[in-house]
């Protein structure tokens, strides 16, 4: 969006044709003064007419979705959609995952301050367009912005004050070895299992072109891998998430030591700063069983961080991994699991020099005609059974809402089907963008697999779209027993200040975590916290088959109690909803003893729309006793709750009730999904304020903060056993 206020580039237009199929369109897009305009071409005057317009306001929110391939080439994928009507969207592909971060991160820009739509016309009258593009403009850079500032962003901070658990004990071609201290359980005693040992180096390579080398299992891999022998995606869960197994040489084992293979829940995500994380562990899964002549490895946690520095390159790598080799000689063991992780970490020197030799310039490819799989599984019908009922519920929403004028606030104006057939011809191999070019590493193992839809399969999916069932289970999950005990809202999950009681609460020490400071508009100083405007009250810990929304209006809990009083206490409640085939709620309970007037930021935020309120609530998350793996993926970064996930406010007498839908991003989802894997092993510390952006409104305060401690599913209350009288 530049110093001018404006973004274009090439993008695909992601579709679903009449018979409920999926494809893409290749259009040019502009983003100027908060309106989005398509064109089938590069325009060559500013007053040509676009194909079609929409105006990004503050009901448009961008979710990020990840890696999808079509037509053997991976896209990364974004959808735009109206938070008043969810079947209003746009869904655009980019050829990178910079070029997709910047998009989102100019349109979230755009939907935030919408005040420059006020100075553009809500209307606008386009001159006749002309299809005069000469070949150079054709083939310019898929990604044009006036100022590369707007988009750059600093290192990645954190706002959490804790101590690092790595100790470095050794460097080995050019790594440096880092050992993890291991959490001591529940029950005070420190737990045993495989040593996670960590590898950081610096390669000569963008963190974008590091990331997209280690997520390729094609042959391109055996260049810096030399542990590798081929691999295959099982099965793609989401955009951000899949089940991988990978199947490695033994020839860098020790002698007689027999191949080892993986299977890996891969999930990965970008941070605004341009850091990419992969993570994954090992899962079973039904359609991938060990296989003869192999070992099947347990990688308990395990990973990459790539970060660039100010320049983009080079890069910092950090690898680690807590790996069970399944080593059955027990004199072996100690030595032999230390060093074979070590050797395994040491594919980052490989990668680093192979980067230098390629003098940083390394793309992965892949020929289309190679395999890199050796198992035939389907695509995962649940995303064709998406695919199947969006398309009615789309098309159905496209016909109601045609209209004549170009320039609209409906997205579904920007996806024209009257050009179904219509696609902008790719440019030649030698001007065609780097990465565009390039094949996906899993296509040819999942491309042959998309079956076409009949009636009967149709029918068949709906049919079984309520008993679907996922086709792998986490090694960490276990039997989760149910009981029925009757409770009151508010008292689900025992409070426990020492900290010592499993599946307890407790506030969290205040100044663990850093807020804006009063000079922050000036430095970007933050400081310590040092006390919170709310106390902790209650907590619930709840199971339902169905959305529990509105907690505190429920007859019995304490913030009706109150309110039966005449109390003046005020309550504000996080009521943290996670789907699935049984959804979980972590309702917390804030309470406000003086008058919610003396507050004007809070009172602000209590009383104005949605708008705001998503704009300024903000959380900082912390995993202060876990798994690396967890810890990585939740991170110690505040975030705007509102800007990357659906929250819902109920606003009652004397309380604020926020419904976080963790549901509605598929990077929290996969978070989350991780999270409850490794629960009972965890702590988790937050805290929740109201973002502070004038000079009036700092510093910053803690609306709250709380500690849960080692939380368990099988503890959680089913709703329909919570007392409401």
């Amino acid at each position: 969006m530049g110093l001018q206020g404006k973004m274009e580039g090439w993008l695909c237009l992601m579709r679903l044709n009449r018979f409920g199929l999926q494809y893409s369109r290749k259009r040019y897009f502009i983003l100027e003064d908060n309106c989005l305009k398509s064109f089938k071409f590069i325009p060559t005057s500013p007053t040509e007419e676009p194909v079609r317009s929409a105006i990004i306001d503050s009901c448009i929110r961008v979710t990020d979705n990840g890696r999808e391939t079509f037509h053997r080439k991976v896209l990364f994928i974004f959808t735009l959609y109206n938070t008043s009507d969810h079947n209003d969207q746009l869904k655009l592909g980019a050829t990178s995952p910079e070029e997709a971060a910047n998009w989102i991160h100019c349109l979230k820009d755009a939907a935030l301050n919408t005040e420059r739509s006020l100075n553009a016309p809500s209307r606008r009258k386009w001159q006749p367009f002309r299809l005069s593009v000469s070949k150079s403009i054709a083939h310019k850079s898929s990604m044009d912005m006036a100022a590369a500032s707007f988009m750059h962003v600093d290192a990645m901070t954190f706002d959490v004050i804790a101590p690092s658990p790595w100790k470095i004990f050794g460097c080995q071609n050019g790594l440096r070895l880092f050992k993890e201290a291991k959490d001591k359980g529940s029950n005070g005693k420190q737990r045993d299992g495989s040593p996670a040992i960590m590898a950081v180096g610096v390669i000569e390579g963008t963190s974008e072109a590091i990331f997209r080398t280690l997520m390729c299992l094609g042959p391109s891999r055996i260049e810096w891998d030399f542990s590798f022998y081929r691999g295959c995606v099982v099965e793609h869960l989401d955009g951000h998430t899949d089940i991988v197994h990978i199947q490695l040489y033994n020839h860098w084992l020790p002698w007689g030591t027999k191949r080892r293979d993986l299977l890996l829940r891969r999930y990965w995500r970008r941070e605004e700063d341009g850091t990419y994380v992969i993570l994954y562990h090992s899962v079973i899964h039904s359609k991938c069983p060990p296989q003869n002549g192999y070992v099947r490895a347990c990688i308990k946690s395990g990973g990459h961080v790539i970060t660039p520095t100010k320049h983009d390159k080079p890069s910092i790598i950090k690898h680690m991994i807590a790996i069970d080799w399944k080593l059955w000689k027990p004199y072996m063991k100690k030595g032999a699991t230390v060093s074979m992780t070590i050797r395994f970490l040491e594919r980052i020197a490989a990668l680093r020099e192979m980067f230098k030799a390629k003098e940083g310039n390394y793309f992965s490819e892949l020929s289309p005609t190679v395999l890199t799989r050796d198992i035939d599984l389907p695509v995962s019908e649940k995303e064709e059974i998406k695919t199947e009922v969006d398309y009615k519920m789309i098309t159905d929403e496209r016909v109601k809402n045609e209209a004549k004028n170009p320039v609209s606030s409906n997205l579904t104006r920007l996806d024209d089907a009257a050009d179904e057939f219509y696609d902008v011809p790719e440019p030649s191999d030698n001007e065609h963008h780097a990465w565009a070019s390039n094949a996906s590493p899993e296509v040819s193992c999942m491309e042959s697999y998309h079956t076409k839809l009949t009636t009967a399969n149709i029918v068949k999916k709906l049919h079984d779209l309520t008993v679907q069932k996922r086709g792998y289970m986490d090694l960490q999950e276990m039997a989760w027993d149910q009981e029925c005990v009757s409770f009151c809202y508010g008292a689900t999950l025992q409070k426990d200040q020492s900290f010592g009681m499993p599946c307890s609460w407790a506030a969290a020490d205040p100044s663990s975590f850093l807020i804006r400071a009063d000079s922050y508009l000036a430095d970007q100083e933050k400081v310590k916290a040092k006390s919170t405007l709310m106390q902790m009250v209650a907590a619930d810990w709840l199971r339902s088959n169905r959305r529990e929304d509105d907690l505190a209006s429920r007859p019995g809990g304490i913030a009706q109690r109150y309110a039966s009083q005449g109390r003046p206490e005020f309550f504000f409640i996080i009521n943290i909803q996670v789907p699935g085939a049984t959804t979980y709620n972590l309702a917390l309970y804030y309470m406000l003893t003086s008058p919610l007037e003396e507050t004007p930021l809070l009172e602000r935020f209590v009383n104005e729309d949605d708008s705001f309120r998503n704009s300024r609530f903000k959380l900082i998350p912390y995993i202060s006793k876990g798994s690396w793996i967890v810890k990585q993926s939740v991170g110690k970064k505040a975030c705007l709750v509102g800007q990357a996930l659906e929250v819902h406010y109920f606003r009652g007498r004397n309380y604020l009730e926020l419904g976080i839908d963790v549901g509605s991003s598929t990077v929290a989802r996969g978070v989350v999904n991780l999270v409850l894997g490794y629960l009972n092993n965890l702590v988790i510390e937050m805290a929740f304020l109201i973002q502070g952006n004038t000079p009036e409104e700092l510093p910053e305060f803690l609306l709250g903060t709380c500690r849960l401690n080692h939380l368990d599913v099988s503890k959680s209350i089913q709703t329909d056993s919570v007392s409401i009288s």
